[in-house]
């Protein structure tokens, strides 16, 4: 039993993920659209079931700062039912734009799974009436990192050839553009004492360069 006052509550998982190629048909079998074997953050809400649509929008945005941070063209697709899951009421899917096969693809998804999932778990609180009654669950998924890196790849390539990669990654990479040629140009970057990723570089400005 959760206490109502304890609602919503929001979690995350840093988790491997393994797909079966079976019933692939041998599409997109090689490279980084369709891995076998890759790593995301899952995003995990328990709520009240009244409060399960609008909780369900703030975890699509949440997704969505992401691509906006990284500058990626994409758009957001709400599933038909016939899409939709068995056990979903409502699901968002957001695909990213890949130039190379001039379609969108999916890159991330939330669902509001109303009660189905507490009812199978029993996860219960109380309603304002005092009496028991089941929770809502929602999931949803960051960004896995195959596909968006093949995402920002195409969609940040110059005419030279070379990839210059979105700011909001330097301070991670220690790097901001790939030379057609594979090289990288190194940034030199000043960053707080508590940064929780600092690369192995020297202090310099405060403003990153090695565009």
């Amino acid at each position: 039993m959760i206490p109502a006052a304890d609602l919503p509550i929001a979690l995350t998982a840093h988790t491997p993920c393994f797909r079966s190629e079976a019933g692939s048909y041998d599409r997109d079998t090689r490279g980084l659209i369709r891995q076998h074997q890759f790593m995301k953050v899952e995003i995990v809400r328990i709520v009240d079931p009244e409060q399960a649509d609008a909780e369900l929008e703030k975890m699509l945005g949440h997704a969505e700062a992401r691509m906006r941070e990284l500058g990626l063209a994409y758009r957001v697709v709400m599933l038909a039912a016939g899409d939709t899951g068995f056990s979903a009421q409502l699901t968002y899917d957001i695909e990213v734009w890949l130039p190379s096969q001039n379609t969108y693809r999916e890159i991330s998804s939330v669902s509001n799974f109303g009660t189905f999932q507490a009812r199978r778990a029993n996860i219960r609180t109380r309603g304002t009436d005092g009496k028991p009654k089941l929770v809502a669950t929602l999931n949803g998924s960051g960004l896995p990192i195959g596909r968006t890196l093949a995402a920002l790849i195409e969609q940040y390539q110059q005419e030279d050839g070379s990839i210059l990669l979105p700011e909001p990654l330097v301070p991670y990479l220690g790097f901001r553009r790939i030379a057609a040629d594979g090289g990288i140009v190194l940034a030199v970057c000043a960053f707080p004492s508590d940064y929780p990723f600092r690369p192995p570089l020297t202090a310099g400005s405060s403003v990153c360069s090695g565009r």
